[in-house]
């Protein structure tokens, strides 16, 4: 008998500044959250600055344009939320 293995990928359909953490809704419906003080960029910068954020890559990963700041949604899950 033979098994498939199914990736399933983790997209992002809307992400926003919400006080003090950024939210991402998924694909799935689901929604995550993570602190912006986990995140020196996201931390240090102006509040118009955070508030520019873009999905990027087809939904699985998150931009700051004029941060120079990327994070993935997977490593947003798994806790990889950029330098501290």
């Amino acid at each position: 008998m033979k098994s498939t293995v199914l990736e399933l990928a983790t997209i992002a359909v809307e992400a926003r500044v919400d006080g003090a953490e950024i939210v991402v809704r998924l694909a799935d419906g689901r929604e995550i959250s993570f602190p912006i003080a986990l995140n020196r960029k996201l931390r240090e910068a102006e509040p118009a600055k955070r508030a520019k954020l873009e999905i990027i890559c087809g939904g699985t990963g998150l931009h700051w344009p004029d941060l120079d700041e990327d994070l993935s949604v997977l490593g947003i899950l798994e806790g990889r939320l950029g330098r501290a």
